[in-house]
């Protein structure tokens, strides 16, 4: 076990603590969209465009047609294992503790019988992922959406959002029991598993990155919309109009 990284963790919990105890309201689903940034944001959603038609596109084509499916979805389900650890923290975070014993469970079951992750286990009995991420632990803490950013690589976000990524990455209790080069799997294998989801669902992308008249305002909507959907908000149909069928008209 890491000794010594597990003080940056007890820092990290107790700078949360403190922010939890400053903002304890929910915040309120927001409306529209607060697009301050969109000159420079748009820049950026070029740039991964041309990342995606140059890279990533071609990277997932060869890797789902390369890999077969039973091992591309070990990958996946082993990089979701692996996450599972920070899944619990947040709820934890986010005072739902029965959410966080259930991912916990979840965790015990799929890094034994499943052999680390390599096969989803426990859904087959009943406990099947409840997910979240830093981004709705802020929402939860009273965090407003803020400006809607695209960010290198992850593309579509807000600044509540592209905070809780960068936390995301460091509040894993894994990368700090889990001594290196070990650790360094984990990284690796959401990478890879990431470019899985890409062939799978390349459709859905690139009908809503290549198709219509401006795709950079569809994926905006697309994003706000369903991470609205995510955190309980309702989005009046006068708001947020259909992008599901902006994206296959």
């Amino acid at each position: 076990m890491n000794v010594a990284g597990i003080r940056p963790m007890r820092r990290l919990f107790a700078v949360c603590a403190l922010l939890g105890l400053m903002a304890c309201t929910q915040a309120p689903t927001p409306v529209g969209v607060s697009d301050p940034l969109e000159a420079s944001n748009r820049r950026m959603f070029q740039t991964n465009l041309a990342l995606d038609r140059a890279l990533v596109g071609p990277a997932s084509d060869a890797y789902g047609e390369g890999i077969p499916d039973g091992v591309r979805r070990s990958v996946s389900s082993f990089s979701q294992n692996a996450g599972l650890p920070g899944i619990v923290v947040n709820k934890i975070l986010q005072g739902q503790l029965e959410d966080a014993a259930h991912n916990a469970v979840r965790f015990l079951f799929n890094s034994t019988v499943g052999l680390v992750g390599l096969f989803d286990v426990a859904t087959d009995i009943g406990l099947e992922e409840r997910d979240t991420d830093f981004g709705e632990t802020l929402h939860r803490w009273g965090f407003s959406e803020g400006r809607y950013v695209v960010l290198p690589f992850f593309g579509p976000s807000t600044e509540r959002d592209a905070m809780g990524i960068a936390v995301d990455f460091v509040i894993n209790p894994l990368s700090y029991v889990v001594e290196t080069p070990e650790s360094r799997v984990f990284p690796v294998a959401k990478v890879v598993s990431k470019v899985g989801d890409r062939y799978d669902y390349g459709a859905t992308v690139e009908a809503v990155l290549y198709e219509g008249e401006d795709p950079y305002a569809t994926a905006r909507l697309f994003y706000l919309d369903s991470r609205r959907y995510e955190l309980g908000g309702e989005v009046a149909d006068d708001e947020l109009y259909d992008l599901y069928e902006e994206a296959y008209e």
